[in-house]
């Protein structure tokens, strides 16, 4: 069966580039730069940890590294969208969210650049989509929206399941500290301190307008694993999109391991995904981060919101 729509997407989506080419999708970098050094310190392109590996990044970080990341380039859009039109095949990009970046905002300048290229009409149709979510969430996504893809979705119908679907994925990740974030302008400086000055384990999910926001904390790892989990088992539902978690990991192959073993038992069908937390997430969240990210109730519905606040008032 011939492919109705082709996919594309940034690399916050942490696949390997294994994954990538096995899937057939486009993959468009987001780089890195410690320009405040003399020799340019800890910079690259996100390439999914092919010219460095996730330890030796991360290792970079925890040893002083404070580099910041830039969005592809307006050139890299068009080019990728022109690549697009040639291949007469229509196409749906999905972009790390607009709460924490501008990229959805620059595929969309870089789109209406190309639409002007061509007289104000593409001859083959390529739609843009705010994933309103990032990193492990945005791989479980770009999984689903994969398998609707090879179901013969065409790309206006991948579009309305996107739109719904990403009110759907549920993540809880817990990082060390939150000293990069707020460095990075992605949480206010207040939430830093606080989280700072009762030394413990900030739990963080995604707002429904895309932006982080902290749901809880946790005395030490395995605590936050534990909520983790807890958070998972009240709120997964298979029905939606299958028995599936994503699971990522800033160089801490272990704990998400462990967070694996501990949701197996739940649910013996469950399939998992893992992956690397890339470089380009990894600038503002730094070493130790782990997350768990799968599918549930639809997150703007009142009926969610107040058993999620119940369960936080019961803690």
């Amino acid at each position: 069966m011939a492919t109705k729509c082709n996919i594309m997407t940034d690399s916050c989506c942490d696949f390997s580039a294994e994954e990538v080419e096995q899937a057939g999708i486009t993959c468009l970098s987001f780089t890195y730069t410690e320009a405040s050094k003399p020799d340019g310190g800890l910079s690259g392109v996100d390439d999914l940890f092919q010219s460095r590996s996730a330890h030796d990044f991360y290792s970079a970080i925890e040893n002083g590294a404070c580099p910041m990341t830039s969005q592809p380039s307006q050139m890299v859009y068009e080019e990728a969208f022109e690549k697009a039109i040639a291949s007469g095949v229509p196409t749906v990009h999905f972009a790390l969210s607009s709460g924490i970046s501008g990229a959805y905002n620059g595929a969309v300048t870089a789109l209406d650049r190309v639409r002007e290229k061509h007289g104000g009409t593409l001859p083959t149709h390529i739609y843009v989509v705010d994933c309103l979510i990032g990193s492990t969430t945005q791989n479980l996504f770009i999984h689903a929206a994969i398998e609707k893809r090879d179901q013969g979705f065409t790309a206006e119908e991948l579009v309305a399941w996107a739109e719904d679907a990403r009110f759907h994925v549920h993540t809880i990740f817990m990082v060390d500290n939150l000293d990069a974030l707020h460095r990075g302008g992605r949480i206010p400086k207040s939430v830093a301190v606080v989280g700072g000055l009762l030394d413990v384990k900030p739990l963080l999910t995604f707002n429904l307008d895309g932006s982080l926001a902290i749901m809880g904390m946790a005395r030490g790892r395995r605590k936050a694993m534990r909520k983790m989990a807890e958070f998972y088992e009240g709120f997964h539902d298979s029905s939606y999109e299958g028995h599936v978690v994503a699971i990522g990991d800033a160089d801490c192959v272990a704990d998400g391991d462990s967070l694996a073993r501990m949701l197996k038992p739940t649910e013996h069908e469950l399939k998992v995904y893992r992956s690397s937390i890339g470089p380009t997430i990894g600038c503002h969240v730094g070493p130790g981060m782990y997350s768990c990210c799968f599918w549930g109730p639809d997150r703007r519905d009142d009926k969610y919101n107040d058993a999620k606040n119940k369960g936080k008032a019961a803690k």
